[in-house]
């Protein structure tokens, strides 16, 4: 199955970690949604938002694969699934189930993610205008 990574999943290594089967095919970009920081974990988190972009890295996962995914991402407690097609695919991304204020993300994390960034050749503005919500 496809998985729009978007937060600390893009970074290679912690994604082969948490997925041995996982493969990145290509940066995408998510049309009318964008990227923020919430919940007492501060992690990233997607909402819509018309003429906004996410950019994130598509990744073939296994059904193990997503399984893992699920008890990382809390499923269906802090996160549940959204998907959405692209070029006629079905793609898996998560999403808050709450949608609570921005919350600043903790140095570690905001690390994996720029890390994550920089493995899936993405642009950083994104980044920057989310964190300065």
């Amino acid at each position: 199955m496809l998985y729009f990574a978007y937060g600390s999943n893009l970074h290679h290594f912690q994604m082969k970690r948490r997925c041995k089967d996982s493969i990145f095919l290509k940066k995408i970009k998510l049309k009318n949604f964008r990227l923020t920081f919430r919940s007492k974990y501060r992690a990233a988190d997607i909402e819509k938002k018309k003429g906004s972009l996410v950019p994130g890295g598509l990744f073939e996962i296994s059904k193990s694969d997503e399984k893992k995914l699920d008890v990382y991402e809390d499923f269906p407690i802090l996160y549940k699934k959204y998907y959405f097609y692209y070029y006629g695919k079905k793609v898996m991304t998560y999403t808050m189930v709450k949608k609570s204020p921005f919350r600043y993300p903790t140095e570690r994390y905001l690390n994996i993610v720029k890390l994550g960034y920089k493995n899936c050749n993405l642009d950083k503005k994104y980044l920057k205008k989310a964190l300065k919500d």
